[in-house]
């Protein structure tokens, strides 16, 4: 009897032991064909897409919203919805267009004011991330610096014009202040925000390895707070072109050049529509131009390493 049941003890641990083996096989099973679900899905999302896909789906429909935009606009010119020197037709504008080109301004106005747009963001990219780091990191200055950050963010990039033209004159440095502290703010609090949503486990994790100190805000947090940052940059370039446009259109002088800005300032000047509109445009097309050169790859390439980029 007792032989019995010690043989169906036995051969029920034989079983549970055979039961757990199956189900670690059936695990390892499944967590293989997940990988070679994973590996193919990576394989098809790397492969490059066809010059007629990408055509189709990026840059056929900007095509057709700029179409839409100028037929709608010469519309309204044939209507007479207003006097023509309010609202110049598109041939005017491409007249003014063809006028700079071959008096040779036309780049001089874009270089002039992308030059200056770039140098003083590089600055303020400079400066805003260490003090992001800084604020983001020490309580005791997030306390003091935090909601000063916050306030100059919210506060009009055009109101800093009159006190950097007393402080420094009419000149590029100027210029470079009223950008700087238009985007500073915006590039330090992009920093705090992303370095606020990197899990606690990650930074456990950068303690237990040894990465403390430097090396941790280096390994650990900078590349965990990337997607934040970059939305800090993105904002932070878009106050220091809107910084910039005001500074020109309010300080002229003959030794700061003529930038888009003042292009924009002397076409209101002069009563022409079409040189403000042409301003306008160029202010419009630079602004798209480097998010698109610049930013947007940054943005693609820091998705695709977290794969959080999906293709169709």
């Amino acid at each position: 009897m007792a032989s019995t049941e010690t043989s169906a003890v036995k051969g029920g641990g034989v079983k549970d032991e055979g039961t757990k083996g199956a189900g670690a096989k059936d695990g390892g099973d499944l967590a293989g064909l997940e990988a070679g679900l994973d590996a193919l899905e990576t394989k098809a999302h790397t492969g490059r897409a066809s010059f007629r896909k990408t055509f189709v789906e990026k840059i056929f429909p900007p095509m057709v919203a700029v179409a839409l935009v100028l037929v709608v606009w010469q519309v309204l010119v044939w209507a007479e919805v207003t006097d023509s020197y309010k609202l110049p037709a598109p041939s005017a504008v491409w007249d003014e267009v063809q006028e700079a080109w071959l008096e040779g301004t036309l780049l001089e106005y874009i270089w002039t004011s992308v030059s200056r747009g770039l140098l003083g963001f590089l600055m303020a990219l400079a400066i805003g991330t260490p003090l992001g780091l800084l604020v983001a990191r020490v309580k005791f200055v997030r306390a003091a610096i935090g909601p000063i950050l916050s306030g100059l963010q919210s506060l009009p990039s055009v109101a800093w014009v009159p006190p950097a033209v007393l402080w420094l004159g009419l000149n590029d440095s100027m210029m470079y202040a009223v950008i700087l502290l238009g985007a500073v703010p915006s590039i330090a609090n992009g920093l705090v925000s992303g370095v606020d949503q990197v899990p606690p486990l990650f930074l456990r994790a950068g303690r237990t390895m040894g990465a403390t100190g430097l090396r941790g805000t280096w390994h650990i947090v900078v590349p965990a707070a990337l997607p934040g940052y970059l939305a800090g940059l993105k904002q932070g370039w878009a106050f220091s072109w809107r910084s910039l446009m005001a500074a020109e259109i309010i300080a002229s002088s003959p030794d700061l050049g003529v930038g888009l800005g003042q292009l924009l300032e002397n076409g209101r000047t002069a009563n022409s529509m079409p040189m403000v509109f042409l301003a306008i445009l160029l202010i419009l097309i630079v602004g798209i131009a480097i998010d698109l050169l610049i930013f947007s790859p940054l943005e693609r390439y820091v998705l695709r390493s977290r794969g959080l980029l999906v293709k169709s």
